[in-house]
């Protein structure tokens, strides 16, 4: 696992709130060296947009 890698599974840690979780990638997508890392790490915000997505509506069914 490179570092890369780790930083972004501790930004997506699910006891953080989604906030912060989303603070973190985005301080890791400005400072990423390269298009690369800058695309992992959009792919991980894509995934945390889902899940708050999913708990949006999750929150809906039940009202």
């Amino acid at each position: 696992m490179s570092t890369t890698d780790t930083e972004m599974a501790s930004s997506t840690d699910s006891s953080a709130s989604p906030d912060e979780q989303a603070r973190r990638l985005y301080e890791q997508y400005q400072s990423a060296d390269s298009d690369e890392e800058r695309h992992e790490i959009t792919l991980e915000m894509g995934k945390l947009d889902g899940r708050r997505h999913a708990d949006i509506y999750a929150a809906l069914e039940d009202e």
